[in-house]
C-alpha cells in the first residue's frame, strides 16, 4: 500500500503519517510544495527520530507522482464524497491520496478521480474534517484489513 499527501503543511501530521507508514510497511509519497523542510534538524524538531526508516518518495509535481503510481491505483480521500472508504475493494499496490490540512485537494484532482473518490462519514456534521493523520490511519487500516484479513 501507499499513502500520498498533497502539499502537506503541518510537520507533526506528516510525521505521524510517516510513523504509521513505517509501522505497516506502506510507502509515503509527498507531493508538491511542502509546508516544512525535510532536513535533519527540522525532522528532529517534529519528533521524527524514526525518519531514516520511512519508505519515502518526494514528487515535485502531481504528474511526477502519477509517473510512479498509476492513476488506476489511486483512491482519493476527501469530503464530501459519493461513497465511504469502507464501500470499496482495495488492492495491493493501491495508493490513498489525501489533501492538505487547510484546503484539501484541488478541484482538478477531485474531478479527475471522481470515480475513485471516497470519504469518511462524520454523521453529526459538527466538524468540517478530521485531523489528517487520524484520517490516514482510519483509511489505511481498512485497506490493510481487507488485504490481510486483519
Amino acid at each position: 500500500m501507499h499513502v500520498a499527501l498533497w502539499e502537506p503543511e503541518i510537520p507533526p501530521n506528516t510525521g505521524n503519517i510517516a510513523r504509521l507508514c513505517t509501522a505497516v510497511g506502506a510507502r509515503l509519497h509527498l507531493i508538491g510544495r511542502l509546508g516544512f523542510h525535510l532536513d535533519a534538524k527540522s525532522l528532529r524538531r517534529a519528533g521524527c527520530d524514526y525518519w531514516p526508516t520511512v519508505d519515502l518518495a518526494v514528487h515535485v509535481t502531481f504528474d511526477d507522482f502519477l509517473a510512479v503510481v498509476p492513476a488506476a491505483c489511486v483512491w482519493v480521500v476527501d469530503n464530501p464524497a459519493p461513497r465511504t472508504y469502507t464501500k470499496v475493494a482495495y488492492a495491493d499496490g493501491d495508493c490513498l491520496l489525501f489533501g492538505n490540512e487547510s484546503s484539501g485537494l484541488p478541484a482538478s484532482v477531485r474531478g479527475r478521480f471522481a470515480d475513485r473518490l471516497v470519504g469518511i462519514p462524520m454523521p453529526t456534521g459538527n466538524v468540517r474534517s478530521l485531523n489528517l493523520a487520524t484520517a490516514a490511519g482510519i483509511v489505511l487500516y481498512e485497506a490493510l484489513r481487507q488485504r490481510h484479513d486483519w
